[in-house]
């Protein structure tokens, strides 16, 4: 489908063979060059973010020593990544329109006028970072936690008598041993560095933010099934796939050589 100009009514032996067309139009088109744009620039600083948080998260919930504290905490932070998009846009739709709680709260105190968090160019892919690590660090701090469990407390010990203060102990101790999971995560996430996460997008953005809101996998959708364009779809679709493929042999490459990880 990706080489025609596929009717369905005529279906894949019916439709006329285009070559490369489609593959060329994605470049022509202001709106898929745009769409990629916006799909580096959210997926990169959701892997950024979400690689940074986890870790201060799980070094900061590592030092508590209540445990009934800290497990309470830890359940807290990793419920929401149980909660599907649907959910949890349903909730953001309401908490941040005009008339939600963080408008209200922000008109309070400022006396300024309400924001539209959503319907905003600007705020847009703020927003939509902030939401994904708020859903998803839980996960990636329990992995960084199991890390900083695995840790030889005789590191600790010979650090304490050598006079090390606790925030020494987290910098030559704590966050040299997690270096090697920081590494395959952070390495592995390149495969989805084409992937700004469809299911959050599609239920959160707008006409209003399709400037800056819109990425790959959302202009496939409208492309192609709304707008009858499947041959077109279908030829980004494959070109994101090709990207994320190379991407991801890559990745799994890196964390061989710089953190000997491997599948097989």
């Amino acid at each position: 489908m990706a080489f025609q100009d596929y009717k369905p009514w005529l279906g894949i032996t019916g439709s006329r063979w285009i070559g490369l067309d489609n593959f060329e139009r994605i470049f022509q088109y202001k709106e898929a060059t745009q769409a990629i744009i916006n799909t580096l620039i959210i997926a990169v600083s959701k892997i950024i973010v979400g690689i940074i948080v986890p870790i201060v998260m799980a070094i900061l919930l590592s030092e508590i020593r209540n445990m009934g504290i800290k497990k309470s905490v830890q359940t807290l932070v990793y419920l929401p990544h149980f909660l599907s998009w649907v959910t949890v846009a349903g909730l953001m739709i309401d908490i941040l329109g005009l008339d939600g709680g963080i408008n209200h709260i922000l008109t309070q105190i400022f006396g300024n006028d309400p924001i539209y968090f959503l319907g905003d160019p600007d705020l847009f892919r703020f927003t939509v970072v902030i939401s994904d690590v708020w859903k998803s660090f839980g996960f990636g701090m329990i992995v960084y936690l199991a890390t900083i469990a695995g840790i030889n407390p005789s590191y600790y010990e010979a650090a304490e008598i050598d006079g090390a203060t606790r925030r020494q102990q987290i910098r030559y101790v704590t966050l040299p041993s997690m270096l090697p999971m920081i590494i395959v995560i952070s390495t592995l996430s390149l495969g989805n560095i084409l992937d700004a996460g469809f299911d959050q997008v599609f239920n959160l953005y707008n006409p209003l933010v399709y400037s800056t809101g819109d990425i790959i996998d959302t202009y496939v959708y409208r492309s192609s099934l709304l707008n009858g364009q499947y041959g077109f779809g279908t030829a980004v679709g494959l070109f994101k796939s090709g990207i994320s493929l190379i991407l991801i042999v890559v990745s799994y490459r890196l964390a061989y050589k710089y953190a000997n990880y491997k599948i097989f």
